[in-house]
């Protein structure tokens, strides 16, 4: 059921990571995106993120904010200062849906922003986007 992804695109290669600090919200974004076949990893946590992207590089981030410890914002400017991660998407993920916070978010490089509680089409569009950006990318760098 992959429809909206452009021909050429290997869904099931794609790496996603899911990072939350609430299992609950893990577990409802997996169910949201259990339509493709993703392989799909999760973090509960920033330091945890970081550890998994240097293990594993993802194709996509998906991203919550509020965090204990290193939260989405720090995560978002660790990823961008990295030569390896700056071009990855990050789609952030987030109750903090003020115009500053949103505002903070996109200009410290995230790719979209998406308000919590999520709605599974604006979930589905904005990661179909970014895949489709991504395999846009690839294919112009060839």
């Amino acid at each position: 059921m992959n429809n909206n992804i452009q021909p050429g695109i290997e869904v099931e290669k794609l790496n996603v990571l899911i990072v939350d600090d609430v299992p609950l919200n893990i577990l409802l974004i997996k169910k949201m995106l259990s339509q493709y076949t993703f392989e799909i990893r999760t973090a509960n946590g920033g330091q945890a993120a970081l550890d998994a992207i240097k293990t594993k590089k993802p194709d996509l981030l998906l991203l919550d904010l509020m965090m204990p410890g290193i939260d989405g914002f720090e995560v978002i400017r660790r990823l961008r200062a990295d030569d390896s991660t700056k071009d990855l998407p990050i789609i952030i993920l987030s109750a903090l849906n003020s115009e500053q916070d949103i505002s903070k978010g996109f200009q410290l490089g995230a790719n979209d922003f998406i308000n919590k509680p999520i709605i599974m089409e604006k979930l589905l569009a904005s990661v179909t986007t970014q895949i489709n950006l991504q395999g846009t990318k690839r294919q112009l760098n060839g």
